[in-house]
């Protein structure tokens, strides 16, 4: 009788468990539906709102760069904040200012436009650096089968948010205001079922406490050569991909494609990577290590930028756009696979995200402006595609150093100074 007792307690734990996971799952993915598109729907609209508030372009400008600037400076202080509040807890703070941001943003005048942007990217970097560590600590037998979940999420609708945006406002007459706003529903939905989750986490109570408790890196990981090639990794992938997404156009144009189709190429190869994003990790998780799978990553923004160098007809420059977004739609879900996979808990893991990703997003807002002075100062694409080049044999280089099968602590001299 007491093995029967026993046996069906096991089998009550066991289902309560699953039902977490799945919670968790869904929870998870509802995350990478927010991640994006409140800040990849400004960008279509980003003209419209310059008129209507009276901005001049230098500052309408900015309304894009303040989500990556904000993105650099709090990816080093969120795995401070999640270690104060748990990194549960911490991603529902992350949600509540990125509603807090979107609804503040949608006020017509200059101070809440700027404002409500900043706080947009505040949220959201809360959530881009701890979400891997919530992944490793829920999941940590199947980080790459989660992260290609939620990293695909992510771009599909980082894709719709610029694509519905001009429809919303013009179409459907909610003008630019109401059409940012309207992303705020997907938070509020993200919001609810993340709430449930955490409600139903039985560590949630306790996670503050054991997440204080785990050794504390500090400055330490930086002294790891391992945890910087897991970042420069990170920060080179992203230099390339804001780079495609702001000057790909440009220089399909220098091919004869009229604008209206450059702007459509560059859709299709976000599009043509979602099998990329989704693969790239799940394949990284039957490996013991990442080598072979960089080096392929590598090899296409190789290939395909020296096609855009070499040039061809149109045909052919489709054949490089589509190997740039293969390779683009891979490097990221692999990044961020990496920032679990080179962790030995969560904890670690959030240290590492937080690392990479306030340099990766400092190098992805360089990016953009280091081509364009390149091209100012050339007046032609070959300079930068020359550069681009060389930022992918660096991102290679590095990512061989990150997919070594390794832990960053398992290095000499970083070991003997956790505390």
């Amino acid at each position: 009788m007491e093995s029967k007792a026993a046996s069906e307690e096991l089998g009550e734990v066991a289902r309560v468990l699953s039902k977490k996971r799945i919670l968790f799952l869904v929870a998870i993915i509802v995350i990478g539906f927010n991640l994006r598109p409140a800040i990849t729907s400004v960008g279509p609209l980003l003209g419209t709102i310059r008129d209507q508030v009276g901005l001049l372009n230098w500052s309408a400008g900015t309304i894009t760069s303040l989500p990556l600037i904000a993105f650099a400076v709090m990816s080093p202080l969120a795995p401070k904040i999640g270690r104060r509040l748990g990194n549960v807890q911490a991603i529902f703070l992350g949600l509540l200012l990125l509603l807090v941001g979107i609804c503040v943003r949608s006020i017509p005048f200059t101070p809440p436009l700027f404002i409500g942007t900043a706080v947009v990217g505040v949220g959201v970097a809360v959530m881009n650096v701890l979400l891997p560590a919530v992944i490793k600590e829920k999941f940590p037998d199947k980080v790459g089968r989660m992260t290609s979940v939620y990293s695909t999420a992510m771009v599909v609708f980082a894709a719709t948010g610029s694509g519905i945006s001009v429809p919303l406002a013009k179409s459907a007459g909610l003008g630019w205001e109401l059409a940012l706003l309207s992303w705020a529903l997907l938070t509020i939905v993200g919001m609810s079922i993340w709430f449930f989750a955490m409600r139903q986490d039985k560590r949630a109570a306790g996670e503050k406490n054991d997440v204080q408790a785990g050794p504390s890196f500090g400055g330490n990981l930086w002294k790891s050569a391992l945890a910087w090639q897991v970042t420069l990794f990170m920060g080179t992938q992203s230099f390339i991909f804001y780079v495609i997404i702001s000057w790909l156009p440009e220089m399909l144009q220098n091919f004869s494609f009229s604008v209206t189709t450059a702007g459509w190429l560059v859709s299709y190869a976000q599009f043509i990577g979602l099998p990329a994003t989704f693969l790239a990790p799940v394949l990284a998780e039957k490996f013991s290590n990442q080598q072979g799978i960089v080096l392929g990553i590598g090899g296409l923004y190789i290939i395909g930028f020296s096609g855009m160098l070499i040039g061809g007809p149109m045909w052919l420059i489709v054949c490089w756009v589509t190997l740039i977004g293969i390779a683009s739609g891979g490097s990221i879900s692999l990044a961020l696979a990496l920032l679990g996979m080179r962790a030995r808990d969560a904890q670690q893991a959030g240290e590492l995200s937080g690392m990479a990703q306030s340099i990766g997003y400092v190098l992805a807002a360089l990016g953009p402006l280091f081509i364009g002075l390149l091209f100012d100062l050339t007046r032609a694409w070959t300079g930068p595609l020359i550069a681009i080049i060389v930022i992918g044999v660096l991102m290679t280089a590095t990512g061989l150093g990150a997919g070594r099968n390794k832990y960053v602590t398992e290095e000499e001299g970083v070991v003997a100074e956790v505390r």
